[in-house]
């Protein structure tokens, strides 16, 4: 019995994992507003090691439409630059000498469609972790079911396996409408 507790643990673990992966790419996407964590995943060279960039400077938004990047040292603002424009964002970073500002243009409804697009593919790769990870699951229930376990314990496992992958299903749909709306809201 504990062995089948540890896999419904172990699922509902797994699940949770993807869940917070696909927020967490989510809130890569931009929505038109100015925020911090578009910059989440931008890198900057900082004494020969790859350094993530809130390490080396303070990221804020003074307003909606703009994010302010104040590096902690003068002389690393080049690099900064350079490592924003690298990440590929399609943004467009101004070097005032003490500060980095960049602009964040507002969304054509053509780019809003292909974010929507993404955030649904992000979601999707979201699901295929948790039908992954019920799968793996499943198949562990059923090699205990081989090795002697009771089989209505097993029964009422796999049912419980399935109701934890449909809750995390309905969360990630959730997700993604919220973010489908920010993204359209103009």
């Amino acid at each position: 019995m504990e062995d089948i507790d540890f896999y419904l643990e172990h699922a509902q673990e797994l699940m949770d994992k993807a869940i917070s992966h696909t927020n967490a790419e989510l809130a890569k996407i931009r929505a038109g507003k100015a925020m911090p964590s578009m910059l989440d995943g931008v890198e900057v060279e900082y004494y020969g090691a790859m350094t993530p960039l809130n390490q080396v400077a303070s990221v804020s938004t003074p307003d909606a439409r703009t994010i302010s990047v104040k590096p902690f040292e003068k002389k690393i603002i080049p690099d900064v630059e350079r490592a924003i424009i690298n990440a590929n964002l399609g943004l467009n970073p101004q070097n005032d000498g003490e500060l980095i500002r960049i602009n964040i243009p507002p969304l054509t409804e053509e780019r809003r469609l292909g974010l929507v697009k993404q955030a649904k593919a992000e979601t999707e790769n979201g699901k295929i972790s948790v039908r992954n990870a019920r799968k793996e699951v499943m198949d562990a229930l059923k090699k205990l079911l081989k090795d002697g376990a009771p089989e209505d314990a097993i029964k009422g496992a796999e049912e419980e396996v399935q109701k934890i992958t449909d809750e995390h299903t309905k969360k990630l749909d959730a997700l993604l409408e919220t973010k489908e709306k920010d993204i359209m809201t103009i």
